[in-house]
């Protein structure tokens, strides 16, 4: 959670007993550990008042997938435009009367396609 190895927090216990003092040190480490359970306590209690208050449909939901730290742009981008391909290709009358190969054929139909699918616009942006 605080990316703190075992270096770095011998250097904090050490800088903790120089500064605070022996004598003072347990005192402010049972503080230290009391506000820990305080802060753990009232996070379980907050859990269980939203989940109360929320009722049981919301118990199901699979909240991982909605974390923000998995979507990738790129990603979501590729599943909507392979989401457009739903509809069947037209089909390559116009390269096979004029004798073309099937891979003029191919494309064709995706030059065809890009034509009739408009350019994206977004009016808020200009």
């Amino acid at each position: 959670m605080f990316d703190i190895n075992g270096g770095e927090l011998l250097i904090i216990v050490v800088l903790a007993v120089l500064l605070i003092g022996p004598e003072r040190l347990p005192g402010y480490a049972a503080q230290l550990a009391s506000l820990v359970k305080r802060g753990k306590r009232l996070l379980q209690d907050t859990k269980a008042r939203v989940d109360t208050e929320l009722g049981p449909e919301f118990k199901d939901v699979d909240w991982s997938k909605l974390d923000p730290r998995q979507y990738d742009p790129r990603r979501i981008v590729r599943d909507a435009l392979m989401d457009d391909d739903d509809d069947p290709a037209p089909a390559p009358r116009a390269a096979a009367a004029a004798g073309g190969t099937a891979t003029a054929a191919a494309t064709s139909a995706s030059d065809e396609r890009r034509a009739a699918v408009p350019a994206p616009f977004d009016d808020e942006a200009t």
